[in-house]
């Protein structure tokens, strides 16, 4: 029989720690045990997609990462262009690492002109498929291009055969809501926005810093 008594001094809070440490010990081995099989880079076809908001807002989080690891960016707006973004006003301060072409002409309830979004959608495609022939891009954002495929403007083959025939390292992220189920099946990173709530739904309008 053990001579030892339990601590008079121990509390509820220290068993908790312990309990803890040790629940976090068998955490980090599973995995580091899962790391340690994950060796492998490629490009990655990453999509943003769903009702929600956040979705080109993620994309450019991921464009800082790059412009933080000196890796550089290109970027094609399909729909954003006929207005001014924040977004694109800090980018183009890092003229050699981001390249930012914003082409759109608004939204089709904007122009009301089905030939006029088609052209401007082919002209922007156009700059897209250059950039993503060309190796020195570490990762092209086509932000918006789900819509215009949404809506017809572009054909989702060519699309998806430019992106599968890019560089073996590039990373493209695709923004927009009804992403197609063929984007999403070659997709490697499929990310979908769930809208709980919107202040818009409440009468508040798109504000700065916020939506734009």
């Amino acid at each position: 029989m053990s001579d030892e008594s339990p601590d008079p001094e121990a509390t509820d809070d220290d068993d908790a720690d312990v309990r803890h440490s040790a629940k976090m010990r068998k955490k980090k081995a599973a995995r580091d045990r899962m790391m340690a099989g994950k060796s492998g880079e490629k490009g990655l076809l990453i999509v943003h997609t769903g009702p929600g908001k956040g979705k080109s807002s993620a994309a450019f989080g991921m464009v800082l990462r790059c412009i933080g690891h000196g890796m550089p960016v290109g970027i094609v707006q399909f729909i954003k262009g006929a207005m001014d973004t924040a977004e694109r006003t800090v980018l183009e301060g890092y003229p050699d690492l981001v390249t930012i072409r914003a082409m759109g002409e608004g939204f089709t309830w904007e122009t009301q002109d089905r030939a006029r979004d088609v052209a401007a959608a082919e002209r922007a495609w156009a700059v897209a498929a250059d950039m993503m022939a060309d190796p020195k891009y570490a990762m092209v954002v086509l932000d918006e291009v789900n819509v215009v495929m949404r809506y017809g403007y572009l054909p989702i083959e060519p699309v998806l055969d430019t992106i599968t025939d890019r560089p073996p390292l590039q990373h493209v992220v695709v923004t927009g809501r009804n992403a197609s189920d063929a984007m999403i099946e070659a997709a490697d990173l499929v990310t979908e926005m769930k809208l709980v709530k919107h202040p818009f739904r409440s009468g508040v309008k798109g504000q700065k810093g916020v939506e734009f």
